[in-house]
């Protein structure tokens, strides 16, 4: 296992990662550094780990996570690089940026150093999220190793290089679209006479049914939706609604544009 896991980001992405990454170090140090160091005491307080600096954590760790946004990237790791350039040990970085692959990290760091891609989504915190991720430059042991810190996020997955941005598009940016979809179904709730509170609920505790019955069964979306929809009944005018009104097409569409917005970010 990685001997010190730094993360420099501690923002919602970071934190989320950082949540269960601190279950699965089997004990291994972790040091979080953000820009608000106010922001990385108060996590490292809460999970058992240690506040530091950029630099302590580019100085010191085996596992970098980078944890800043796209657009921040290159200056953050022009600040690090004369660090990680007088390191004689190994150490892996571990990018979470959307759009900036492996070569490009490397070229931002100064170094071929090796690197490790990932795409995590927010219910990583939960321990009910994804995780996609490939390596350049990196052992099998340590890909294996990281495959077990992170396990306890949720699904961990190796995809090749290429598929990336696409899981970025639909795990990624997909918790914005469901909690759009809840949102809208408690909207109508509420609309037909149900309280705020129990139509978010109920709606919520929906999605997640629905998506562990998918998975634990094996079913196809289109059997699952035939299976609730009786002739003549009050799903299938729900669902007659929703195609009338393009939602399958939308939401298609919702994540073709955030992977074409994901390959813009890296040119």
């Amino acid at each position: 296992m990685f001997e010190s896991i730094g993360f420099i980001g501690t923002g919602t992405m970071g934190s989320a990662v950082a949540r269960a990454a601190v279950k699965g170090a089997g004990g291994a140090r972790v040091l979080l550094a953000n820009r608000t160091p106010a922001k990385a005491e108060g996590l490292a307080q809460e999970l058992g780990a240690a506040a530091a600096d950029n630099e302590t954590v580019a100085r010191e760790c085996s596992l970098i996570f980078l944890g800043v946004k796209p657009q921040m990237m290159a200056e953050m790791l022009e600040g690090i690089s004369p660090i990680l350039a007088a390191r004689t040990d190994r150490f892996v970085l571990a990018s979470m940026a959307a759009g900036l692959d492996d070569s490009r990290i490397q070229e931002m760091a100064g170094g071929e150093y090796p690197v490790i891609c990932l795409m995590p989504n927010t219910p990583v915190a939960v321990g009910a999220g994804v995780v996609q991720y490939y390596g350049l430059g990196t052992t099998q042991e340590e890909l294996d190793d990281f495959q077990a810190l992170l396990s306890p996020a949720g699904l961990v997955d190796r995809i090749q290089p290429g598929q990336l941005n696409a899981a970025s598009a639909v795990s990624g940016c997909g918790p914005a679209f469901c909690a759009l979809f809840i949102e809208a179904l408690a909207d109508g709730a509420v609309a037909c006479g149900l309280p705020r509170d129990k139509a978010l609920s109920y709606a919520a505790q929906m999605v997640e049914g629905t998506a562990r019955l998918m998975l634990e069964s094996g079913s196809h979306p289109g059997q699952m939706k035939d299976g609730v929809c009786s002739p003549g009944g009050t799903t299938i005018q729900g669902v007659r609604t929703l195609e009338a009104r393009g939602f399958r097409s939308a939401a298609m569409e919702a994540v073709i544009a955030a992977y074409e917005k994901t390959v813009a970010m890296g040119k």
